[in-house]
């Protein structure tokens, strides 16, 4: 390969708290363009569903207990990356320059003669607090805030940690307004019995917020002498954050956001499967409901080349999924050499029936300027070859995945129809990075939403040895169960209604029926 005219760029870019509502503009621009992201564990779970298909997803953070890629390799991956020309987002929860080790990146890319930016993202210092009620400055209380580390030396008895800085703590005890311990729920009761026996007020409020900004957000309070022990009563886990000050004492009065019965999922980790780009709904409404997502794409698609059609020829056409409504009117859009007069838009349907296989599909058509005439009841090939028992059929276009079951053109060619199938993209195997890999093995749930995902999951964990008998197997529907049987495997949930919102409604009656 040759060597690139000029090195890439590369982004520093923090992604917020978790809330992927709070996205700046810009870091959702730089994803979006992005050849190459390395990106850590607590980015929003949302935070890559604009990257580019063909982008280079690559796992560099760090777990307590898991998988934990060195500072080092990180810094050199950045650099490598950038000299072989390519755009690198370095994709950081928080803000890159609060906590996030950025200002090191940062330094080995200008001794590397990298050019780079940084882009702030909203630190969880500020937006937890905000979102439990608690303002970290506010008149008469705090006119001052002070971000501080929860990894301290004194706290883990190795003074030679590189991560952890020694804290004075006498300083602390005076300073004048807010104080906000990240990382510090294993430190805890060193924390607060350090702060009290330099002087700080024991009877000062304070309070931890586990997952600040995320559905399952929780908030508990006390004072700086009872916080460590109502945290570990309460079995608080990182990640949290613990605010000591007087504006703690205003969390009760001021919280605006309801915790708890609101997020049945809540505590929930669920596996999504699906390809990436299509996986975005489903995780979003899941996070909604309080789970903790595991984006696990084990599949991709890919359109296929080919000229568009003329849909003049046929008086039914037929779409099995949304990606086929999107190639084949990325077909008819840009095609390079269209036919004279041809018609590039939804008037090209103007003589046949519409029918689509579900409301996502149906939906997909919508977009586009078309209502389906023909919408079964049940999502699946079988109810869509019911469907149009009663809709006559000479010439039939079916527009569908490379790869597919022919129930519906066996069906339409035994009632004596010309049926043309289309191909128009096709589905590949995603790998999975070690870290996706391993926490959708751990998962409460894994989501199957086809047979493709099932089949490539398998190939990608070991075999059903690979997933861990505690997980609960949910289905979308009949086709995609018989396919977990063959791999061994029974559902423990199957959807009723065969797209997201049936996954989800199983899910969630799942859940409450066996919570404890």
């Amino acid at each position: 390969m040759a060597a690139p005219d000029a090195p890439g760029r590369v982004y520093l870019v923090g992604a917020g708290p978790g809330d992927p509502g709070l996205l700046t503009a810009r870091a959702l621009e730089l994803i979006a363009t992005a050849d190459v992201i390395l990106h850590d564990r607590l980015i929003p779970a949302a935070a890559l569903d604009g990257a580019r298909a063909d982008a280079e997803l690559l796992f560099v953070g760090k777990e307590g207990g898991g998988v934990s890629i060195p500072q080092e390799q990180t810094e050199m991956l950045m650099v490598a990356r950038a000299m072989a020309g390519e755009t690198v987002v370095r994709l950081k929860g928080g803000d890159p320059f609060v906590f996030g080790r950025g200002g090191e990146e940062a330094l080995a890319l200008r001794e590397a003669g990298i050019s780079f930016e940084v882009v702030p993202g909203i630190t969880a210092g500020v937006a937890a607090s905000a979102y439990a009620g608690i303002p970290v400055t506010h008149r008469g209380l705090s006119s001052a805030v002070a971000l501080v580390t929860g990894h301290t030396q004194g706290g883990t008895g190795d003074p030679s940690a590189k991560d952890e800085t020694a804290i004075d703590w006498p300083a602390l005890a005076v300073f004048p307004g807010t104080l906000v311990f990240y990382m510090g729920v294993r430190q805890l009761p060193h924390i607060a019995d350090s702060l009290i026996a330099a002087g700080r007020p024991a009877d000062e409020p304070a309070a931890i917020i586990e997952r600040g900004t995320l559905p399952d957000q929780r908030t508990v309070t006390g004072t700086l002498e009872s916080i460590a022990e109502i945290a570990q009563r309460e079995e608080v886990r990182a990640p949290s954050i613990t605010v000591v000050g007087l504006v703690a004492g205003l969390a009760e009065q001021l919280r605006w956001r309801e915790e708890g019965a609101r997020y049945p999922l809540g505590g929930q980790t669920v596996a999504v499967t699906r390809a990436r780009a299509q996986a975005s709904g489903l995780a979003r409404r899941l996070e909604e409901l309080g789970a903790t997502v595991v984006q696990a794409p084990v599949i991709h698609t890919e359109p296929l080349a080919g000229p568009p059609p003329d849909l003049s020829l046929y008086d039914l056409v037929c779409f099995t999924s949304p990606n086929a409504v999107e190639t084949l009117f990325a077909r008819l859009t840009q095609a390079d050499d269209p036919p004279a007069n041809s018609i590039r838009d939804a008037r090209a349907f103007a003589g046949a029936r519409v029918a689509a296989i579900g409301p996502g599909t149906a939906r997909a058509l919508a977009e586009r300027g078309i209502v389906a005439d023909i919408v079964p009841e049940h999502f699946v090939a079988e109810a869509l070859v019911q469907a149009l028992a009663d809709t006559p059929v000479e010439h039939a276009l079916l527009a569908r995945a490379k790869e597919a079951r022919d129930v519906i053109p066996d069906a339409l060619r035994a009632r004596g129809a010309q049926v043309d199938v289309l191909a128009l993209y096709e589905t590949l195997a995603e790998p999975l990075s070690p870290h996706a890999l391993a926490a959708a093995r751990e998962a409460d749930y894994i989501t199957f939403t086809s047979s493709t995902t099932v089949r490539f999951f398998f190939d990608a964990a070991g075999g059903r040895a690979g997933i861990s008998p505690a997980a609960r197997i949910v289905s979308i529907g009949p086709i995609t169960s018989e396919t977990l049987r063959e791999h061994g495997l029974e559902p423990h949930v199957e959807a009723q209604s065969h797209d997201v919102e049936g996954v989800i409604e199983a899910l969630l009656a799942d859940a409450a029926a066996i919570r404890p």
